[in-house]
């Protein structure tokens, strides 16, 4: 499920934020050209889901949202409604409660834009929240030149990356070329929270 923190305007409801990140798929996908049945094939992810998320009647997984991104050659970001981007010298400040933040309905997984200005200097910060004994499965690969360094600030994190797995604990940090599936683990009892920032060698 997509979802805010709240603002001053009041919470909004989950049904409206996933009616959000639909419509921003269709855009996206309407934009790009693509069919139902085309984005279907590109992403792997069934014609039936793709036309329940455009229409805000299903909240993805981060998973199916990850490779419906990526099909769309955008960032997942994008699609949850992430900032506009600041001009240049010009400072941007987002507050706490304005973050675009993603949950996962199957696992309670939460990924929060914590990017003022997404894509400034080429890169996005990302806070992610892994409740016990929970994974994100395997992501897809992004595009080469894509790299990823997370710091873990709570609990411990597996990252499984080419079928190589590194076990974090707090305060541990891992850089690693994003250009190959990898995937996110909490085996633990306790929450896990870690920073990842992602950036993009042009």
């Amino acid at each position: 499920m997509v979802k805010q923190d709240g603002n001053a305007a009041g919470p909004q409801h989950g049904d409206d934020l996933a009616g959000a990140f639909g419509g921003n798929v269709r855009r996206r996908r309407e934009e790009a050209g693509l069919t139902l049945e085309q984005l279907s094939t590109q992403s792997s992810v069934s014609r039936a889901m793709l036309s329940k998320v455009e229409r805000g009647e299903k909240s993805p997984t981060i998973g199916v949202a990850s490779r419906i991104a990526h099909a769309l050659d955008t960032s997942l970001s994008d699609l949850i409604g992430a900032p506009a981007g600041a001009a240049s010298g010009v400072a941007v400040v987002m507050r706490k409660n304005d973050r675009p933040v993603f949950r996962d309905p199957e696992t309670g997984f939460e990924r929060h834009m914590v990017s003022a200005a997404p894509g400034a200097g080429g890169a996005e910060m990302i806070v992610h929240h892994l409740p016990a004994q929970v994974s994100t499965g395997l992501l897809p690969a992004y595009p080469p030149g894509t790299e990823k360094q997370l710091v873990v600030l709570e609990g411990t994190l597996t990252v499984a990356i080419g079928g190589i797995n590194e076990t974090l604990n707090t305060g541990d940090s891992l850089f690693f070329q994003a250009d190959a599936d990898h995937g996110f683990a909490n085996r633990t009892n306790a929450p896990c929270e870690y920073i990842m920032v992602i950036s993009r060698r042009t």
